[in-house]
């Protein structure tokens, strides 16, 4: 399975204002959600953004918030559930599912779309959890199951297919600037 923009959706689940502060390298995950968000609007990819109570862990990093359309917000770990996730996917073949928790809510929410016959894409480097097992440990299980990890990078890259593409020097430009690794 090869991602294509034009039957791609990307989910960026609860990266929360409230959750960064204990995600260890929360500065560079949230830049590498961006740049997949900021990929996914020049290639006209289609977003999706859950919030997990939003009432009590804040609302999606205002990094975010430009790059991506209002969220959903959910109460459930899963969100395949959500409105954004449920019903055809408005036609997505695949889904990339990136954010936090790799164990709780990305696992969650990747067991259920796999379930439903879903091809669903991890990159490892835009997902995180609190503690390193049960991220690395959520990662094996997800692979297990049947989710193809990757990272922001290659789908990037994979998106665009070629140099050839219109929108190549722009997502280039994306790949060239580092993230943060804080």
């Amino acid at each position: 399975m090869r991602l294509d923009p034009s039957t791609s959706l990307l989910a960026v689940i609860d990266v929360q204002e409230r959750l960064l502060p204990v995600i260890p390298g929360a500065d560079g995950l949230v830049a590498r959600v961006a740049r997949l968000a900021e990929a996914a609007r020049l290639l006209g990819v289609r977003s999706v953004v859950t919030e997990q109570y939003p009432r009590g862990l804040g609302p999606t990093d205002a990094r975010l918030r430009p790059l991506l359309p209002p969220a959903d917000a959910k109460l459930a770990f899963s969100a395949a559930c959500s409105p954004c996730l449920e019903g055809d996917l408005g036609g997505a073949a695949a889904v990339v599912v990136c954010g936090l928790e790799t164990h709780v809510c990305i696992a969650n929410t990747v067991l259920d779309l796999l379930a439903r016959g879903v091809v669903v894409f991890v990159p490892v480097d835009a997902v995180a959890a609190r503690h390193a097992i049960d991220h690395e440990t959520a990662l094996r299980r997800l692979e297990g199951a049947g989710a193809i990890p990757t990272t922001t990078e290659a789908i990037l890259f994979e998106w665009c297919r070629t140099a050839e593409h219109p929108a190549f020097k722009a997502v280039q430009a994306l790949v060239k600037e580092p993230p943060a690794h804080a």
